[in-house]
């Protein structure tokens, strides 16, 4: 068994359809399927279950896939190791960002390390902060911009960029007393608030809920959005205020909208450059981290 038929096992395992796999490898599908059936006659035992449009994997499979991702992944690792010790840093450097991260704090870095290591080229994957983390534990992305780093279950390395607390915005349509520039969290029962939502593993998730629970705050909650620019949208139509970090208004400006203080809200808003610290980092990504 060589490395090639490791990534042809690797890509069907993914995609779970010989057919499919084929067509990303760029071959035809009686190659690809003659390449299983040599490993599998190889090791003496079946890899999938196929089935009449799909395969999947048996146990066997299972652990020979956990074995062939970490040893394709180390062999790209060294490679890339390899490549920029001999010739300086070259190569892509991936980043998993949610967009109002992305937009405040990648494009100068981005910019500034290109005009110093013009060979090193990006991609950017963006998401919901869920899916940021998922793409770093995938292994899809070297690093991540996230918020909340407090909650994430990886094994992580972190970097502290801004920690920031949560305001209100209100519509300026609203008939609202200009002296009036802060508020405690008991006023938020009498004003209507549309409210940012995100999903982890246990299902809908909102910091700003459960701290109401912990002050016995009773929030007049009368929308919900995962998206950022939605809510916005929304409260500049009047609908409702919303609670965020303050800096996610300078991603979405607004004349429609204006900002209130909330004395008494325990939020705080940690913003992180995050990677996984069992896995090496290759120079590009070693010398990004610099420039935070």
């Amino acid at each position: 068994m060589d490395i090639r038929q490791l990534r042809y096992f690797v890509t069907v395992s993914d995609e779970g359809q010989i057919t499919r796999a084929a067509k990303k490898l760029n071959m035809a599908q009686p190659p690809l399927s003659q390449q299983l059936k040599l490993i599998e006659d190889e090791l003496g035992t079946p890899l999938f279950i196929r089935n009449s449009r799909s395969v999947e994997l048996t146990e066997a499979g299972m652990l020979l896939y956990e074995r062939a991702v970490s040893i394709l992944t180390q062999i790209d690792d060294t490679v890339m190791e390899v490549k920029e010790t001999g010739d300086g840093l070259r190569g892509q450097l991936s980043i998993g960002t949610a967009r109002s991260c992305g937009v405040a704090y990648l494009p100068e870095r981005i910019q500034a390390f290109h005009n110093q290591y013009p060979l090193v080229t990006f991609r950017i994957e963006d998401g919901h902060p869920h899916e940021v983390v998922k793409f770093l534990e995938d292994r899809l992305v070297e690093l991540a911009v996230v918020r909340f780093v407090s909650d994430l279950h990886l094994s992580y390395e972190s970097k502290t960029l801004h920690i920031e607390p949560y305001v209100l915005f209100i519509p300026s349509k609203w008939e609202w007393n200009a002296s009036r520039t802060t508020i405690h969290m008991k006023d938020l029962e009498d004003i209507p608030l549309v409210m940012f939502v995100r999903e982890n593993r246990h299902g809908k998730y909102t910091a700003f809920q459960d701290a109401c629970v912990k002050l016995g705050v009773k929030p007049n909650i009368i929308c919900e959005s995962h998206d950022a620019a939605m809510i916005f949208s929304f409260v500049a139509t009047g609908m409702g205020a919303a609670v965020m970090p303050k800096s996610t208004f300078a991603v979405h400006p607004s004349d429609d909208i204006k900002t209130v203080e909330i004395e008494d809200c325990p939020l705080r808003n940690k913003t992180s450059l995050i990677w996984d610290k069992n896995r090496p980092l290759s120079k590009g990504a070693q010398r990004f981290i610099e420039m935070f």
